[in-house]
C-alpha cells in the first residue's frame, strides 16, 4: 500500500500575496452620508480616480475605492445597522487624513474651489513643510504638505517644546 505525501499539482494552489498591487499597508476607510457625492468631490478638489463602486440593493455604497496619487482610499455610505456613521452624524471627527503633494498651495485651491472649507490656510510649518488643512462637505479633515526644506530633528523639538498648545 502506497502513501502519497505531496499533492498533486491539479490540487496544488498558487500562493496568493497577502495584498494586492494597488493596496498599502495603511489605507484609509471613510464613511460619508452620501458616499457617491464624496466620490464626485474628490475627483474635483484632489484628482481622484473611481477604481471600483459597488451599490447595495437599495442604492447606497456597500464599498467603494478611489485612488489618489498612489495611493487607495475605500468609501462606504452610513449604514447605520452596521454602525457606521460618518463625521457629520458623530458631529466630527478625530482623524486627518494626510496628502503629501507637489503643491500643496495649489491643491488647497483646488479643494476649496470644488467646495471644502479651509480650516488652516497652506503656509510653511517649522518642520520644513508647507502644510494647510481643509475639512471637506463630508466632515472628514485633509491635511496636504509639501516638503520645501530640511530642519534637524533638533530644531523641530526646539520649536516644538516652545509651543503653546
Amino acid at each position: 500500500m502506497s502513501t502519497a505525501t505531496a499533492s498533486s499539482p491539479s490540487t496544488q494552489k498558487a500562493k496568493t500575496e497577502y495584498k494586492t498591487k494597488e493596496m498599502h499597508t495603511v489605507t484609509p476607510h471613510l464613511v460619508c452620508a452620501g458616499a457617491a457625492d464624496a466620490i464626485e468631490f474628490y475627483k474635483k478638489a484632489f484628482g481622484a480616480e473611481e477604481f471600483m463602486r459597488l451599490p447595495g440593493p437599495d442604492g447606497k455604497l456597500i464599498h467603494a475605492s478611489i485612488r489618489i496619487g498612489d495611493s487607495i482610499v475605500m468609501l462606504v455610505d452610513e449604514l447605520p445597522g452596521m454602525g457606521a456613521f460618518g463625521p457629520k452624524t458623530l458631529k466630527g471627527s478625530s482623524v486627518t487624513i494626510h496628502l503629501q503633494v507637489e503643491d500643496a498651495d495649489a491643491l488647497q485651491k483646488r479643494a476649496a474651489d470644488a467646495g471644502a472649507k479651509v480650516i488652516l490656510p497652506v503656509d510653511e510649518a517649522f518642520w520644513g513643510d508647507r502644510y494647510g488643512i481643509v475639512e471637506d462637505p463630508f466632515g472628514h479633515r485633509w491635511s496636504m504638505a509639501t516638503h520645501v526644506r530640511d530642519v534637524a530633528p533638533e530644531e523641530i523639538q526646539k520649536f516644538a517644546s516652545s509651543m503653546e498648545c
